[in-house]
């Protein structure tokens, strides 16, 4: 049953100071919910982190595990599962293995199973707000919180389906990693031989180039050569015309993808704003061009405007297919070679004519339409997966405010523990 959206709580809840809960839930002190003992413990400090060894170090970082360490003495395997809890980042994190701790900050929290469920409470602390102090502590703002403590067959429940929603969440992140590392693969044999299978290689002929081997058939061409020059066009002409405008910030470097847009009268237009684009056109950030902020331009945007710290690149059709060439001009050796031109400490940027002057592969126009379906439909596995990653963690945020608000019971649903 959900509670009513009043001061009067249904059948079977009354008021808390956390406000309606079931009548078999107590609340209590987050306190009472740790052992509080000294660890022998010794904490490693960052710098000392090894990038590989037996023994994964914890810490308070956004990362799961921050290093590794070899010396087993250091290691913390007693009372396992444990809750780490970053005394500075806020960060929490559920462990259930031998590990080292790490630097300072890392709070190492064992939870009382008399009366809670290690999984439950790692949940109830994800859902607490514990507002910022920034980069000082926090541990004080955590033990003047209290949490909601259903019976312990409810608790375990409750964790038992918020992980399999974290477990699905889990896998859908490790099918884009191998995804993601399949279009890495698939770059690099596509842009040395070509859409052809492995067994195909060796008949391949291939020339030395300016960058690197390419099929004997392939021209290397600077990309000034098949774009064509674009318009710039000042907004604040047409002082009460609309228009969409494109910014470096709205770029994903993981997507490669435009993710946002702001929209402007002329008379109100940013003073970067002056690039026309068209759909399918390719812009490529000039700042700090080694974050690889690059993205087409979508349908929806064609003849709108983006900033002047984009190198807005139009293909000409009949040489150079546009998809093709956004894959060319996202490979490492591309960027890296863009990047060497950068000047400027505090804003390091590099000019259209720096990317426009970049030498690269071009097939026939039939094998770069073959190259950009390939990659096009590996994209296309990613953002699917992304787009429910996303889904998933949408679903395990209400999930886990309307569990721990008892607003949806799952005491009698048949869930495994």
């Amino acid at each position: 049953m959900k509670p009513p959206n009043n001061n009067t709580p249904p059948q079977g809840y009354r008021m808390t100071e956390l406000g309606a809960l079931p009548e078999e839930w107590e609340v209590v002190s987050f306190e009472s919910c740790i052992i509080k003992k000294n660890f022998k413990a010794k904490k490693i400090k960052q710098q000392d982190y090894k990038p590989y060894g037996k023994y994964p170090v914890i810490d308070q970082g956004q990362n799961m595990i921050a290093g590794y360490w070899d010396n087993k003495n250091e290691v913390f395997g007693e009372n396992l599962p444990v809750i780490i809890f970053g005394d500075h980042t806020r960060i929490i994190k559920y462990i259930d293995f031998p590990f080292v701790p790490g630097a300072d900050g890392t709070r190492i929290l064992i939870p009382n199973i008399s009366f809670i469920s290690p999984k439950f409470f790692y949940y109830s602390l994800l859902n607490l707000k514990i507002p910022s102090r920034g980069y000082n502590r926090h541990f004080s703002l955590l033990r003047e919180q209290k949490i909601p403590l259903p019976p312990l067959a409810e608790q375990q429940k409750i964790a038992a389906v918020l992980s399999a929603v974290q477990e699905a969440k889990e896998k859908t992140e490790a099918v884009i990693a191998a995804t993601k590392a399949l279009k890495k693969s698939m770059m690099k044999h596509l842009f040395t031989y070509g859409p052809v299978s492995p067994e195909e290689v060796e008949n391949i002929q291939l020339k030395e180039t300016e960058i690197g081997p390419v099929p004997e058939d392939w021209e290397v061409v600077k990309l000034g050569e098949v774009v064509e020059k674009v318009k710039q066009k000042d907004p604040r002409k047409d002082p009460i015309s609309e228009f969409k405008y494109v910014d470096v910030s709205a770029i994903s470097n993981d997507l490669l993808k435009i993710t946002s847009y702001s929209e402007f009268l002329g008379k109100d237009a940013p003073h970067r704003a002056r690039k026309t684009i068209q759909t399918n056109d390719i812009i490529f950030a000039t700042v700090r061009p080694y974050l690889k902020r690059i993205a087409m331009v979508p349908e929806n945007l064609n003849g709108q405007i983006a900033s002047t710290a984009f190198c807005v690149i139009h293909c000409q059709k009949q040489i150079a297919n546009p998809y093709y060439i956004f894959y060319t001009v996202s490979l490492d050796n591309f960027i890296k070679g863009v990047s060497e031109n950068q000047r400027g400490s505090s804003y390091p940027a590099v000019t259209d004519k720096d990317i426009l002057n970049q030498y690269i592969p071009l097939p026939p126009l039939p094998i770069q339409q073959k190259i950009a379906s390939i990659l096009s439909a590996i994209d296309a596995k990613i953002e699917a997966e992304e787009n429910k990653k996303q889904a998933l963690e949408e679903l395990f945020k209400t999930l886990l405010d309307n569990l721990m608000t008892a607003k949806i019971r799952v005491n009698h649903l048949e869930v495994p523990s």
